[in-house]
């Protein structure tokens, strides 16, 4: 199996999006600079969507040489932005910021009653499955259950082969607890069907996100979002979860987390917060929807071809 996490889902819509004659007069390297060669007779464009404290890219971007390579660098988020000019040389007139997007997908009805409450959490092992398992231990409500559909093969074969067997003991701990139910991976297009079925994402982030397409679905769906604050998903998510101060006492993070997740069942029957999910899904679609991001695309591409290279 290839890799298929958010930066290859986003490059496919980006292909669905964007006329092919309009694209192929960019070469566009995904995050990794030296991936895929630089074109003499293209535009080369770097679409950034990793954090810039990866290591296997340090030494490219503190060499302003091969930083002038590249004709413009679209970044995921305005917080990955600004991680990248505080710490690199990058010429902030080639950089631009075009979000991620997400495709049209089944909405969740918030307004039948529910007396059980389905939570699910579909982001990577490493970037706060643990606190959440720590959490579900200690919530107090027996109507709520979680579905964990966490993995590392979403980045591909290989690396689910050399990665996966770290969080084995992880895995085991979610099958073992009553009211956790471990489904590993599923692709993202059984995600996106299935969605609208839950309730509430759960996420108490440890890991940053420099922008979080885990989120975006779950908010765009009209499910309830619980995360925290940390790295990007302010900008991401807005004023619509309830966010739980980041904690880097993980002990600690998950009991502010469980008493959320215990709130979630009277939260989620509130007329209130009704009408609050509903402005949610607008927001999403008219905002976040691809045909609105393919757009800025175009716009941009076009405007590149106009300016010519800058380097």
């Amino acid at each position: 199996m290839k890799p298929l996490g958010g930066t290859e889902l986003q490059y496919k819509f980006l292909q669905q999006y964007v006329s092919k004659d309009l694209l192929d007069k960019f070469q566009i390297c995904l995050s990794v600079p030296g991936e895929k060669p630089l074109a003499k007779d293209k535009i080369n464009i770097l679409w950034q969507k990793m954090a810039p404290d990866q290591p296997h890219f340090q030494q490219f971007f503190q060499n302003e040489q091969q930083i002038a390579q590249f004709d413009f660098f679209v970044f995921n988020s305005h917080w990955n932005y600004e991680q990248f000019r505080k710490k690199f040389k990058i010429p902030h007139e080639k950089c631009t910021v075009i979000k991620n997007g997400i495709k049209d997908i089944k909405l969740r009805d918030p307004s039948p009653r529910r007396e059980k409450i389905r939570l699910i959490y579909h982001p990577t092992p490493w970037r706060g499955l643990s606190v959440l398992l720590g959490s579900m231990q200690l919530i107090n409500n027996t109507n709520i259950t979680l579905d964990v559909y966490s993995s590392t093969k979403i980045y591909g074969t290989d690396f689910e082969n050399t990665n996966d067997n770290t969080y084995k003991a992880l895995y085991d701990q979610a099958k073992n607890l009553p009211n956790v139910n471990y489904i590993g991976y599923k692709s993202n297009d059984y995600i996106l069907e299935n969605l609208h079925n839950y309730d509430a994402f759960v996420y108490p982030n440890i890991w940053e996100e420099t922008f979080c397409i885990s989120a975006l679905e779950a908010l765009a769906c009209g499910l309830y979002v619980a995360t925290t604050d940390n790295g990007c998903l302010y900008e991401t998510c807005s004023e619509f979860p309830i966010y739980v101060p980041y904690n880097n006492n993980y002990e600690e993070l998950a009991r502010q987390f469980a008493s959320v997740i215990d709130g979630i069942p009277e939260q989620i029957n509130d007329p209130g917060l009704h009408i609050h999910l509903k402005f949610q899904q607008n927001f999403y679609k008219n905002f976040y929807n691809w045909k609105v991001i393919g757009n800025q695309w175009t716009n941009f591409l076009q405007g590149a071809l106009q300016n010519g290279t800058r380097s």
